[in-house]
């Protein structure tokens, strides 16, 4: 009789989950999640400070909206590696702030769209502050309400300027029509923190605010600026799933 009574009093708990249905059978092994957000550029290398001077932009032109998707390997209770990649593409057009092109009597601006593109790909390392949830019994897992992280990590952000439409030859004023653009590879650190909100057993909304440091040398139509600045903030939110 002792036995029985105490094989209730254990399985208590569980049954007490299961009626909520809050639970699952073991703590998770990882999570999906996407989040999207908005990506503020540093922008603050010679080739955005040029475009600013000859062309009608500003360095929060440079900044854009963001989207990026989480793959989460729990390694340790508050332990994850996270694997990430990331977009964000800016565009705006622009006319040029000293010359117009002059067509009978007409006087009509000189027009060009400037795009900026990150595509960062990264590996993190991510470090619950408190337990993200509570074991009852042997089997079922409850998630804590909120779970708050911070971490760090790197990897290589791809990246593309561009510069389309008409310019200016300084020297001779002559207006000639053009694509210009660089792209490539840089290899990139961030750190962030954030907060996982559970909305039931597997599912959670994620907010999160990450810094990258980032720069690359400029190639093709940009050979001979300084390394292009591709640091900047970036704050989302998503939706993740555990598994």
């Amino acid at each position: 009789m002792l036995a029985l009574a105490l094989s209730a009093l254990a399985v208590a708990p569980i049954a007490a989950a299961a009626q909520s249905r809050d639970y699952l059978l073991g703590a998770p092994h990882g999570s999906l999640a996407l989040r999207g957000g908005f990506a503020f550029a540093r922008a603050s290398s010679d080739v955005f400070d040029e475009s600013m001077e000859l062309f009608t932009l500003d360095r929060g032109d440079f900044s854009s909206f963001s989207g990026a998707a989480d793959v989460a390997i729990t390694v340790r209770p508050r332990f994850d590696v996270v694997f990430t990649g990331g977009y964000a593409q800016s565009s705006k057009d622009s006319e040029d702030r000293e010359f117009v092109e002059i067509i009978g009597e007409d006087s009509l601006p000189i027009r060009q769209d400037t795009r900026l593109t990150r595509v960062p790909l990264t590996v993190s390392l991510k470090a619950y502050l408190m337990p993200r949830g509570r074991q009852i019994g042997t089997l079922a897992w409850v998630p804590e309400r909120f779970a708050p992280f911070i971490g760090a990590g790197g990897g290589a952000t791809w990246y593309r300027f561009q510069q389309t439409g008409d310019f200016v030859f300084q020297e001779t004023e002559e207006i000639f029509t053009d694509a210009l653009s660089s792209d490539g590879w840089a290899p990139t650190w961030h750190a962030f923190g954030g907060v996982d909100v559970a909305l039931g057993p597997r599912f959670a909304l994620v907010g999160e605010v990450r810094y990258a440091w980032a720069s690359a040398e400029l190639e093709q139509d940009y050979d001979g600026y300084e390394p292009i600045d591709l640091s900047g903030l970036q704050t989302t939110v998503g939706f993740q799933v555990r598994f």
